[in-house]
């Protein structure tokens, strides 16, 4: 199979230069790595990347200065469970077919830009069902052409055939197209063949369906999809080639089966019981339990016409996902902040950490979720989500102090990336 034609016309352009000397005023900095907060903080970014942080003073007469000294000033936030490259919400999986390459690419752009502007400068984009259209969305990004976040994607899902990474929902004699199949395998020989042709077409990683989902059509999520073989030689393929395999996971089977297999983070872990929390803690596996958007589904998607049958799963997930959440927390779990931005629009991601707070977390607790512990689990330690010299120079201002009112994260008033300002 070729490489859609985008991917070799993005490689012929340079990556965007950044932006000349920066000196960022803050108010008030949240360092979430050492759970600090100083006040009157002078930042320097230089080509992108911050030089020194200290006690705000003189800057020279010709210097670019973003003044936030009366804001509060924190790392650029980072979502590891996002779907942006599809773009936009429908009813069920076979609503995709109805949509063009070209709708869904320009859909997947305003939602990068939505996003970038709420303040989440990095995000896992955690599969799409027409194959291949997220590495295009980051490549895109990447050479400047697309205003959004940093990305890391899986190219596709993982899936068994009719699983919660298929497309479902149609007649058994329509055809769908090879774009949506990527990731549909058959035993652990095909399930490897395809893991290796989403990485060398570009994926970052790979994302297994390993139970049942909600938001699709057939299936429970309860309901073990990928065996545990399977996994395993996902998994291998991803470490082989200094990747690694994440994998969506409801039931209490799945999440242990996908820890075993080597799995580096658990994607809802919905139905995790006190053995598969003992699990994730002694395998140092990170999980990432969208805990907000079971309100929205509940509310809005139920006014919006969802299928009854989403409505019902929703409702039997959400309450037991968040007592999950905290039992998980309390045992001293890694947990990574990730939303499941698509199910509902585009923007709303920094309404999870009022749940994140309300089911256990302290609000810096909360913060370092989505950014330094995000980070970790990203791979990219010292690179985003942090104040290290060295680091992209990626900020968030807002007015307040989230560490005693969580909820001024949903109002970011400005964000800079790479030492751009992109949100005043």
């Amino acid at each position: 199979m070729k490489q859609p034609i985008i991917f070799a016309i993005l490689a012929l352009f340079p990556a965007p230069s950044f932006a000349e000397t920066v000196f960022i005023r803050a108010g008030h900095l949240i360092d979430p790595e050492r759970q600090t907060v100083a006040a009157k903080q002078l930042i320097r970014v230089e080509e992108g990347k911050i030089v020194s942080i200290g006690p705000d003073g003189p800057t020279p007469a010709d210097a670019k200065i973003i003044d936030w000294s009366s804001k509060t000033v924190l790392p650029g936030l980072i979502d590891m469970h996002t779907h942006l490259a599809d773009g936009m919400s429908l009813p069920h999986p076979a609503d995709i077919l109805s949509v063009s390459s070209a709708e869904a690419v320009l859909a997947g752009a305003g939602a990068a830009r939505k996003t970038l502007r709420a303040g989440f400068t990095t995000v896992r984009d955690v599969g799409v069902y027409r194959g291949l259209t997220d590495v295009a969305l980051r490549d895109a990004i990447n050479a400047g052409f697309v205003d959004g976040p940093r990305m890391k994607v899986a190219g596709a899902y993982l899936t068994i055939p009719g699983g919660g990474g298929d497309v479902t929902g149609i007649s058994p004699d329509v055809g769908v197209p090879d774009q949506f199949r990527y990731g549909v395998a058959r035993g652990p020989e095909d399930a490897k063949q395809k893991a290796r042709f989403l990485l060398q077409k570009g994926a970052d990683f790979i994302k297994i369906i390993a139970s049942g989902a909600v938001l699709a059509l057939g299936g429970e999520p309860g309901q073990e999809e990928m065996t545990e073989e399977e996994m395993l030689a996902i998994c291998k393929v991803a470490e082989a080639r200094g990747s690694y395999c994440i994998a969506h996971a409801h039931g209490a089977k799945s999440i242990k089966a996908a820890i075993r297999a080597g799995a580096r983070t658990i994607e809802h872990a919905t139905f995790i019981d006190d053995e598969g929390i003992a699990l994730a803690k002694a395998k140092g596996v990170w999980l990432a339990m969208d805990i907000y958007n079971g309100d929205w589904i509940d509310s809005e998607g139920r006014k919006a016409g969802l299928p009854a049958d989403y409505l019902r799963k929703n409702l039997e997930t959400t309450d037991v996902q968040r007592t999950g959440f905290t039992k998980a927390l309390k045992a001293g779990v890694k947990m990574a902040f990730a939303t499941d931005a698509g199910v509902y629009p585009y923007g709303n991601n920094a309404k999870q950490f009022a749940y994140m707070v309300r089911f256990g977390m302290t609000p810096m607790q909360a913060i370092r979720s989505a950014t330094v512990d995000a980070a970790a689990a990203l791979k990219m330690d010292g690179q985003v989500g942090s104040l290290k010299p060295g680091a992209w120079g990626d900020f968030v201002a807002v007015d307040g102090n989230p560490l005693t009112d969580i909820r001024v994260l949903e109002k970011v008033n400005s964000v800079v990336k790479g030492g751009e300002l992109v949100a005043q």
